[in-house]
């Protein structure tokens, strides 16, 4: 994607939302992320980001996409890229979200909005807002137990 001003705080945005099931991915193995992409186990790796999105979100709205690849040189740290298909309500966003022993990043290839503004600030929002109604977050604090 052609970065714009608006790109990096769109990447943030994403990012912070979807952390939580980076932090869950990053728990897997790389050697067994790395082989099952080397081996072109799509499937496999499909679940495994299902599983980790739906502790977080509701179904369907993290997605792993068409591949991935990864960085595996003798002495450095693995690095495995992912790429995501992120469908919050009326928004679709094309990503790669790569991982690596001590950080997870993010980078937008493409936002599609259904019905975008002319407002980028407001399609900015929008992005926001739809991806923090997608997440599993109690609405009201839980009353005490307290007797």
């Amino acid at each position: 994607m052609r970065k714009c001003e608006y790109t990096t705080t769109r990447e943030k945005i994403v990012a912070e939302a979807i952390s939580p099931v980076a932090s869950e991915l990053r728990l897997l193995d790389a050697a067994d992320l790395i082989s099952l992409i080397r081996f072109e186990f799509f499937g496999n790796i499909s679940d495994l980001v299902s599983s980790a999105a739906e502790l977080y979100f509701h179904p369907g709205t993290i997605n792993f996409g068409a591949g991935g690849d990864y960085r595996l040189d003798w002495g450095d740290v693995p690095e495995v890229v992912l790429d995501l298909e992120i469908k919050p309500r009326d928004v679709t966003i094309y990503a790669q979200l790569t991982l690596t022993r001590d950080y997870a990043g993010l980078e937008i290839n493409h936002i599609s909005f259904q019905h975008p503004s002319d407002d980028p600030d407001a399609n900015t929002a929008f992005l926001a807002q739809s991806l923090s109604e997608a997440r599993f977050i109690p609405n009201h604090p839980q009353p005490s137990m307290a007797a």
